[in-house]
């Protein structure tokens, strides 16, 4: 048996085309049909937004961004409509823009508990289709509590800031990359993919990989 291929992936939870690309790697993944390893890492799109955020994601976009207005809700229908495509109902009425930093430690969290892509997806959902809060300690307590966790024990790790330095070793870790768009995928510590390419881009991505190693194996 050849050792899986490591896939790192850096991703921000309020980035609809994060989720779409989480989506279509999966569909790539599951073409490919090897073993696969995923690993998620931090990546902040918007370090300044305050956690109460007073305003839609349309506001945000043209007063944080400086998109006029029409572009804004232009770019949000076709994001949604590309999310729709892959199984995904954004609900952006319901959207509550936020600081993503604690959701970012609580990935780390469930990282150290084996359990990493389960709050990854858990926390995706929240924002785009749930319509929950994904920046509020208490909120993501709840959504951890929601798949298994321990709330007090979350809690605990988010108020003492425990993962705060793996979130930042993970954007400091983007900038030497030189990654500055998300979602960006790094096959093999060699290969880097970067935004939502379809399923088949990335399994030809991880059969050349294979293909590499058994060359060189």
């Amino acid at each position: 048996m050849s050792d899986p291929i490591k896939v790192d992936i850096w991703s921000d939870v309020q980035c609809p085309w994060c989720y779409i690309g989480k989506r279509k790697f999966e569909a790539g993944a599951r073409e490919f049909g090897g073993d696969v390893e995923i690993e998620y890492h931090s990546f902040e799109l918007a370090p300044d937004t305050p956690v109460d955020f007073d305003g839609t994601p349309v506001d945000y976009l043209s007063q944080h961004k400086g998109v006029p207005l029409e572009q804004a809700e232009q770019m949000i229908a076709r994001v949604s409509g590309i999310a729709a495509s892959v199984g995904l109902d954004y609900d952006y009425d319901h959207v509550h823009q936020t600081n993503t930093v604690k959701a970012h430690e609580l990935i780390h969290y469930a990282k150290a508990k084996g359990r990493q892509l389960d709050m990854k997806e858990r926390l995706l959902k929240a924002y785009f289709i749930d319509g929950r809060h994904v920046g509020r300690i208490e909120d993501l307590a709840d959504l951890a509590q929601e798949i298994g966790f321990d709330r007090d024990d979350v809690l605990r790790a988010l108020e003492s800031n425990q993962y705060l330095a793996d979130v930042k070793a993970d954007v400091a870790l983007a900038n030497e990359y030189g990654i500055q768009g998300v979602p960006f995928f790094v096959i093999d510590g060699k290969y880097g993919v970067s935004g939502a390419q379809e399923a088949e881009t990335f399994a030809s991505v991880l059969a050349q990989v294979r293909d590499e190693k058994a060359v060189a194996g």
